[in-house]
């Protein structure tokens, strides 16, 4: 399986960004280097988080304790 570039607390941040600043689909895309369907897939997984959610996900996910 391919290896994203990006980890979650990246995308989610981008997608907030992205959503607060107002800025276009299109020239998002092409700031970010990234095509219209992973914009919206990104979307669709990753609306409505914030990197603090997506981090505690990750932590309970891996079985990891905060140390």
């Amino acid at each position: 399986m391919r290896v994203s570039r990006f980890h979650e607390e990246q995308i989610v941040r981008l997608l907030r960004e992205q959503e607060l600043s107002g800025q276009t689909v299109a020239s998002f895309i092409r700031r970010n280097g990234i095509s219209r369907h992973t914009f919206y897939r990104w979307r669709k997984k990753y609306g409505g988080l914030t990197e603090a959610r997506v981090w505690s996900g990750l932590v309970v996910r891996c079985g990891s304790t905060a140390r």
